[in-house]
């Protein structure tokens, strides 16, 4: 599906959407508990819905009801669970591959792992290498369907800070399937640091602590992460997952660009999220910006160059990159590596796809320099099959002279499947397009 967009500015309320990030890491722990859990959530997508048949195949009994999920337990005697040969298919999901592969390797499954898109070509390691270390048995990566089998011990499981937190999460979520102490150490700095606290806020929820220490080890500044062999999974019963802060990140930049503001609802102001920096982003730019309750308001204002490091909320990029095409000045956007290890090489799409609608933009090392222009062109953008190349497109037609065709907007399910109807529900101008010629 295409999407044709003529500007107009959005104004306006809408109501975030779950966030995918906790969804994941609730429904995980939720598999793995003593009993039944509802889990409150107002939207899935794509993503969420390849953890949800992952961890039916895996032996859990997951339904959708009116408010969100209700999820049965994966079959356990004592510590032992259910282990059946089984097929999983992660879609393009990275988070579900890598969130699932230590619980996989836990729970001594013989499974088959197909995956979608660029998934099978994203890096494994050095997860990988850490659970054949601790006794799983693995395809070579990049393999397709992606073998698992054997059964991993705890120990003691070593991370470079500067790779994904997922890694991290999905060793921390096993530990209470492998009945002894595990623990991660990761060195210093911890980028996306606020990732890995949201998967101790979940598991937290379900009965299971988790003990963080800032140390020296060798000469290495380190953050140990520690799950006691004890700790076992316990159902709060009913448990909420709250206000997608990456996705409602488009509407506020959407805001800074003009309007008369737009206003997001259901969002944690206190969220542990890394991409509530949003809100402190965009006062960077001089966008105005205020809270209440459980709401967030961006108005229109001046917009400034400015320099940030992205590191902790790489996902920011594509909505922050639109708000700095169209400021006062140069913008810097650092510490953006990773972004060439997601659905797309997002460094490059990002680029590719404003400089299509004539910003002044390009890479360096890892990062954007960005100097404003005072109105894009308009043109044809190539998703690349990254849902948030879509809507950075999208919210950028705002600000265009001419029309704007997003090619294959439909990646968009990926993340937020009702995107371009909130759209259309903020003011802006929509019609889908089945054939489109340049």
């Amino acid at each position: 599906m295409d999407i044709l967009i003529t500007p107009h500015e959005l104004t306006g309320s809408v109501d975030a959407i779950s966030s995918k990030s906790v969804a994941h890491r609730l429904l995980i722990c939720a598999s793995l508990a003593n009993k039944p859990c509802n889990i409150v959530c107002n939207t899935t997508s794509a993503d969420i819905m390849a953890t949800v048949e992952c961890l039916r195949e895996l032996g859990a009994r997951i339904t959708r009801t009116q408010t969100g999920f209700r999820v049965v337990p994966i079959k356990q005697r004592g510590r032992h669970f259910w282990r059946p040969r089984t097929k999983l298919d992660c879609r393009e999901s990275g988070s579900t591959l890598r969130f699932l592969l230590p619980v996989i390797c836990a729970l001594g499954n013989n499974v088959a792992i197909s995956m979608g898109g660029k998934l099978p070509q994203r890096p494994l390691t050095p997860l990988y290498e850490q659970l054949i270390a601790a006794g799983a048995q693995m395809s070579p990566q990049g393999t397709v369907p992606f073998m698992v089998s054997g059964s991993m011990r705890a120990g003691i499981f070593r991370m470079p800070g500067n790779i994904s937190s997922q890694y991290v999460s999905g060793l921390l979520m096993v530990a209470p399937l492998l009945a002894e102490t595990l623990q991660v150490v990761v060195t210093e700095p911890v980028e996306s640091r606020p990732y890995i606290q949201l998967t101790i806020n979940a598991m937290q929820q379900f009965g299971v602590p988790v003990s963080t220490e800032r140390t020296v080890e060798f000469d290495q500044k380190v953050t140990i992460y520690t799950v006691d062999g004890s700790a076992q999974y316990s159902s709060p019963e009913t448990t909420f997952v709250e206000g997608d802060w990456s996705n409602s990140a488009f509407w506020l930049c959407a805001a800074a660009l003009g309007g008369t503001g737009i206003c997001v609802n259901q969002l944690n102001l206190s969220s542990c999220q890394g991409d509530r920096s949003i809100m402190a982003a965009l006062a960077r730019f001089g966008a105005r910006i205020s809270r209440k309750g459980k709401s967030a308001v961006a108005l229109a204002d001046h917009i400034d160059g400015c320099t940030l490091d992205v590191a902790d909320f790489p996902d920011l990029v594509p909505p922050l990159a639109v708000v700095a095409a169209l400021g006062r000045g140069t913008t810097h956007l650092t510490g953006a590596g990773r972004l060439r290890l997601k659905e797309s090489d997002r460094l490059q799409t990002v680029c590719n796809g404003l400089c299509a609608l004539g910003a002044n933009i390009r890479i360096q090392d890892d990062g954007l320099i960005i100097t404003g222009v005072d109105q894009l062109t308009g043109g044809v953008v190539d998703a690349a099959n990254d849902h948030r190349i879509a809507m950075m497109a999208a919210i950028a037609a705002i600000r265009c002279t001419n029309n704007v065709i997003i090619r294959k907007a439909h990646c968009v399910n990926k993340s937020y499947p009702h995107f371009f109807e909130d759209y259309a529900q903020l003011g802006g101008l929509v019609e889908k397009l089945e054939d489109v010629e340049d």
